[in-house]
């Protein structure tokens, strides 16, 4: 995904800069560029595709300065050319960003409506675009930032370079991940520690909310309101080339709070926001000669596929057949020329979804992958390739690849209706629009629930076992409940589909079984209820996962009621895996067990 580097330095920093962003590359990037100072000018030079297409635009035509700032590109707005391509300049000003900006849309009109003209269809030339604004009717750059960062919604990370303040960059985070790093008489900023590594010997980690100041003798941070915040320096060691946790205890701590960045890049590369569609691919697949959908995979990935098959069923009335990959490989599905076949793993190495694979080519089937990893065995064997782009993924328990993965089939659902003309435009429109709205939902979430899921995970630690249900897609979504609670705690846990309680489940509800219900005021609310009520009168514990309209519905008394935003039933999976990430999350800190690396599993299974 994107990468964003800066430098406030005493010497020339084009070199640097773009050997940071090479540092970046495990990120994914489909074009880069470099502003810098350089005698009193902003001076700019950009590349679609790979860093060497840059190294040679820089060779041809050089810049020189101590100031800079540089960028790859993942392409959310705007196809990956020269001039979407960051930094972004307006006046005065230049820009990188990670993220989505949201209401770039109503913000762009509004510009447009003062005479304002755009050079490139993404949504970070309206920040550029608004701080030149600001700037023109007399607010100084600090400023003009803090009105800025009170205008935007969405996730971000912003570094922002003035003309008139050369030795100067601002940073803002919300959502996507931003470092500072201390050196010598320099600083520097970027959005992994593994590309400050061999220049800073201390870092501080923005935090969500953060604007920071930076100079070449240091930084000073406050909220965007204006009010001083101190960030604490850590040392920077040769280490952090590799991935680094951040301020989080753990890589699945962190993981879980990148989702609003990494799904934004999903969604960007699977949706035209700015058409309100599913984005048109050049795959070879035609969902309109498709007949019959089959997916494989395992563990976590499977889940992600049961949900996909709610969605593609009722989008793109596509019959959808799933297994888990090892018992597919060996039920010796009939499979004809007209049957599409995906398969999801996040490392792309995981042996029974690779032999599913190989069994379906073999009969003819065309096949996709969807996958983490590009280069990986199934990415390389399938016919067509769906990357999740989730970045690298440390811990064992699947968080962020899931809610990816999640992202990518809701958009593919979207993409089948719209070829199978099962999908009005207005119907496409409007549930592309709600993806839109996800990484902000997803941001809201996290820093809404998790003290209350703290303190309910002390409490759930002390329990042996564990009952999750759902209906609809809540269903797939109380099994990865289960799944995720029982991988790291050790704490048995099962998911059912709320229907099924009375046909045997329920012979298991007494004060002693903690039962966590995942309902959001969807079409099958009410019936879940109903099964809440049955629970409540076996004295059993009940954990309500809903939302302000399910809670308002819902006077039933609870061991904890959790209450997300209200939002459509399309994109709720995504949002509600949040609190049964966390929830298992906490309530393995609480019993000591290691949440990274849970006894007994390993990150890709590449064995039978």
């Amino acid at each position: 995904m994107c990468g964003i580097v800066g430098i406030v330095g005493v010497r020339p920093v084009a070199g640097r800069l773009v050997d940071a962003l090479k540092r970046l590359e495990y990120r994914g990037y489909d074009s880069a560029g470099i502003a810098v100072i350089e005698e009193s000018e902003l001076v700019r030079r950009r590349a679609p595709g790979k860093l060497e297409n840059l190294r040679i635009c820089l060779a041809d035509d050089p810049v020189d300065g101590v100031t800079g700032i540089a960028h790859t590109r993942w392409a959310t707005h705007g196809v990956p050319n020269e001039a979407n391509a960051h930094p972004h300049i307006a006046g005065d000003v230049a820009v990188v960003h990670n993220g989505i900006i949201e209401n770039f849309a109503e913000l762009r009109a509004e510009l447009t409506a003062k005479g304002v003209s755009f050079s490139s269809d993404t949504d970070t030339e309206v920040v550029a675009r608004l701080l030149d604004d600001y700037r023109s009717n007399g607010m100084a750059p600090r400023d003009a930032v803090l009105a800025m960062l009170q205008r935007v919604s969405g996730a971000f990370a912003l570094v922002i370079l003035f003309k008139d303040r050369p030795d100067t960059l601002f940073v803002a985070r919300y959502g996507p991940p931003l470092a500072i790093g201390h050196g010598e008489d320099e600083m520097y900023v970027g959005s992994d520690a593994i590309a400050l590594a061999p220049l800073a010997t201390g870092i501080s980690y923005l935090e969500d909310g953060d604007m920071a100041i930076i100079d070449r003798d240091g930084a000073v941070f406050c909220d965007f309101a204006g009010e001083p915040v101190r960030r604490q320096r850590q040392p920077l060691q040769l280490s952090a080339m590799l991935i680094d946790k951040g301020n989080h205890r753990h890589f699945m701590e962190k993981e879980i709070f990148d989702q609003p960045e990494v799904i934004s890049h999903t969604l960007g590369r699977y949706c035209d926001f700015a058409a309100e569609r599913s984005a048109v691919a050049d795959d070879g697949i035609d969902f309109s000669k498709i007949s019959r959908l089959t997916i494989a995979a395992c563990g976590t990935a499977y889940l992600s596929g049961l949900i996909g098959k709610y969605w593609i069923e009722r989008y793109a009335r596509l019959p959808v057949e799933i297994d888990v990959a090892s018992e597919f490989r060996y039920r010796e599905l009939p499979i004809s020329d007209d049957t599409l076949a995906l398969f999801i793993s996040q490392s792309g190495e995981t042996a029974d979804t690779l032999a599913s694979l190989r069994y379906c080519k073999e009969q003819g089937a065309k096949t996709g992958a969807l996958v983490n990893v590009t280069g990986s065995t199934i990415a390389r064997e399938a016919d067509a390739v769906f990357p999740i782009l989730a970045g690298p993924e440390i811990s064992v328990a699947s968080t962020k690849a899931f809610t990816c993965q999640l992202a990518l089939m809701a958009s593919l659902a979207l993409r089948a209706g719209r070829e199978r003309g099962t999908l009005s435009p207005a119907d496409e429109k409007e549930l592309v629009h709600a993806l839109s709205e996800v990484p902000r939902l997803m941001s809201q979430v996290l820093h809404a629930v998790q003290p209350q899921i703290e303190k309910l995970s002390r409490e759930l630690s002390h329990f042996h076992h564990v009952l999750y249900l759902g209906r609809g897609t809540s269903f797939p979504l109380a099994m990865e409940g289960a799944l995720k609670l029982k991988e790291i705690t050790y704490i048995h846990a099962e998911g059912y589909a709320a229907g099924e309680l009375k046909h045997g489940p329920i012979a298991l509800i007494d004060e002693n079984m903690p039962v966590i219900v995942i309902a959001p005021h969807d079409r099958f609310f009410e019936k879940t209820v109903s099964n809440m009520q049955e629970v409540a009168a076996r004295d059993g514990k009940i954990v309500f996962i809903t939302d302000e309209s399910g809670a308002r519905a819902s006077e039933l008394k609870t061991m904890q009621t959790i209450v997300l935003p209200d939002m459509p039933e399309f994109i709720a999976p995504m949002v509600f895996s949040l609190p049964i990430q966390l929830l298992a999350y906490h309530t393995a800190v609480f019993m000591g067990t290691d949440a990274d690396q849970p006894r007994n599993l390993a990150k890709a299974v590449t064995v039978e």
